[in-house]
């Protein structure tokens, strides 16, 4: 006698957010990052030559080399900020001065142009940093300590690039990881779910469900996520075969 099929829920999953998501290549994040200006790049070499010019004969005159496109440490700083850059003074120079962020010497001072202050502010639009994302997720999900969310960042089970030497999430994985929060289950959720309501059923034996498609899911990340509808579903089954 062929063994009795259990449950089986025929519906098919249509959710444009993460099928975006998930027809989304990593490459096409890193293709999103604004590329940072080189200094030795020709556009670059004709401004230092204007720039050059202009400080032997007027000196360091800030507003007319901003008028360039050149800015010091603090008209960067402020410049960031102004554009909604959270970053911390300290930090910034930091990065400049490792050689993380672009810049150029003129006289005693160094100078980053517009366009890489633009490239940074474009960052900013499209991307978090590790830290931010961690903040954005935890809020919904606080049980999620940010070891492992780094943790899963480093497996690749969250896509990210690099970015002047730092780490960032685009901003559409965690619009997606919000989403599948709020709108599904782990197969560890669904578990303790069905728990809660006295329906004890073995880990191995419901991922062999899922593995043959009796429950639709989508798989984000290597893990695989229940909607919480579909979910509703199954546990009236389990409910009335219990009864």
């Amino acid at each position: 006698m062929g063994r009795r099929k259990v449950i089986a829920i025929e519906k098919e999953l249509s959710d444009p957010v993460v099928e975006s998501f998930l027809k989304t290549k990593p490459s096409a994040f890193k293709k999103a990052v604004p590329a940072l200006p080189k200094t030795k790049s020709k556009t670059t070499s004709k401004l230092m030559k204007m720039a050059e010019k202009l400080y032997k004969e007027e000196g360091e005159d800030e507003e007319k080399l901003s008028g360039l496109g050149l800015f010091d440490l603090q008209e960067a700083y402020d410049y960031l900020r102004d554009h909604g850059v959270r970053i911390s003074f300290r930090a910034l120079g930091g990065r400049i001065e490792r050689g993380k962020i672009p810049s150029v010497k003129i006289g005693r001072k160094r100078y980053i142009m517009k366009d890489v202050l633009d490239a940074l502010v474009g960052v900013n639009a499209n991307f978090y940093s590790v830290r931010q994302a961690y903040k954005i997720y935890s809020k919904i999900d606080p049980k999620m300590n940010y070891r492992a969310f780094v943790g899963r960042i480093e497996k690749n089970s969250i896509p990210s690039v690099k970015i002047g030497g730092r780490r960032y999430i685009p901003k559409k994985v965690i619009d997606t990881l919000l989403h599948l929060k709020e709108n599904y289950y782990t197969v560890s959720e669904a578990l303790n779910e069905l728990s809660k309501h006295g329906i004890s059923i073995n880990r191995n034996a419901f991922e062999r469900r899922l593995d043959r498609g009796r429950i639709p899911h989508y798989k984000v990340g290597g893990r695989r996520f229940i909607p919480k509808d579909v979910f509703q579903d199954v546990l009236k089954l389990e409910m009335n075969r219990r009864k």
